[in-house]
């Protein structure tokens, strides 16, 4: 919340990281939140700079004017503002301002976690190919992986096109059902259509593409497909722990 602006109650008890919005919904209809002394049932009613705001009798506060996000992307998507074509964009489905980006993409047809945030210098440090930040997907593959393309990708090494060689990753065949097989896999760097790339260099072609993780930061059941939630405070300080840095952001 900027100076001079003011906000809708849910909304600022979501992003200081204490609840939900759905759950702000329920504390503030329970009489839970008091605003300057006063108990606030109203579900329209705003914050403003300068409010105390207390949530069963403790004082809400932001963690810092930055906006963290964890966005369920499903496939279809693009992670841009703007599409000549008319396509289906992340944006359309979270209420964020101008400045609040995806830390990373996925592809279109790719789908799963995506943190969106205002906080540069953490989407600088969680991209930047020499933090080792850590990227986890669950992948369908056509076909069932031999123990040599498993060597071969744990190994690294292999010409993903474009000059570039696939790094060595940490992968798991988690189950294998008719034509197919299901995989995690865990890598450091977040190249464009990395994952595809690779497992096409392996003689298999992707299916499906889920990202579950991104640092310390998981995918849970809760967020359904194009929804998200703001970050608690734990998890942000998590995050700039995981890259070096300090846990409050200026």
């Amino acid at each position: 919340m900027s100076a001079g602006e003011s906000e809708r109650l849910n909304r600022f008890l979501a992003k200081s990281g204490l609840c939900s919005r759905r759950e702000a919904d329920k504390m503030i209809a329970e009489g839970r939140i008091v605003i300057n002394g006063e108990k606030v049932q109203d579900m329209g009613r705003k914050v403003k700079p300068g409010d105390i705001v207390l949530a069963d009798g403790k004082v809400v506060s932001m963690l810092s004017e930055h906006t963290y996000l964890l966005y369920n992307k499903p496939p279809g998507q693009l992670c841009t503002r703007r599409d000549e074509k008319g396509r289906d964009l992340i944006y359309k489905h979270v209420e964020v301002g101008p400045n609040v980006q995806s830390v990373g993409r996925l592809d279109m047809d790719s789908e799963g976690l995506l943190l969106l945030t205002d906080d540069g210098e953490l989407a600088n440090l969680m991209t930047r190919p020499g933090t080792g930040v850590e990227r986890e997907y669950r992948v369908r593959v056509a076909g069932h992986l031999s123990l040599e393309a498993l060597e071969n990708l744990r190994k690294g090494g292999l010409d993903i096109g474009e000059g570039e060689k696939s790094d060595p990753w940490d992968i798991v065949v988690d189950s294998e059902t008719g034509g197919h097989c299901w995989l995690t896999v865990t890598i450091k760097r977040g190249r464009n259509r990395e994952v595809r790339r690779t497992l096409e260099a392996a003689g298999h072609v992707v299916r499906r593409l889920i990202r579950t993780r991104f640092g310390p930061l998981k995918l849970e059941d809760g967020v359904r497909k194009s929804t998200s939630r703001h970050l608690t405070v734990g998890e942000v300080k998590q995050l700039r722990r995981s890259v070096g840095l300090s846990e409050k952001a200026e």
